[in-house]
């Protein structure tokens, strides 16, 4: 993950999913009421399509926030496994190279 960050491509991308995270984290701690590591874990089970489904949203608002989050969430996972994928490579390249 650190190769991540450090690449100028690939770093927005890890930039906006850890964001996604911690913003769904606030918000889940703050509609729900759930203390932070609770928001925190609800927050990634559901972005990893997960769902254990010992948390749920309990209000409207928090519901249509959860179809926001899964829905774009599992798109910006995807983002960031294919940016670290591309990361791998040009280093296992970049190696061979050698």
């Amino acid at each position: 993950m650190l190769n991540v960050m450090r690449d100028p491509s690939t770093r927005p991308v890890f930039i906006y999913a850890a964001s996604l995270i911690v913003v769904g984290a606030i918000v889940y701690h703050w509609l729900e009421g759930w203390n932070w590591l609770d928001s925190f874990y609800f927050v990634v089970i559901t972005l990893t399509t997960i769902g254990y489904g010992d948390l749920s949203p309990t209000t409207q608002l928090s519901k249509l926030v959860t179809i926001f989050f899964a829905l774009n969430g599992v798109a910006i996972l995807v983002m960031l496994f294919d940016a670290i994928r591309r990361v791998r490579r040009k280093e296992h390249t970049d190696r061979r190279a050698e």
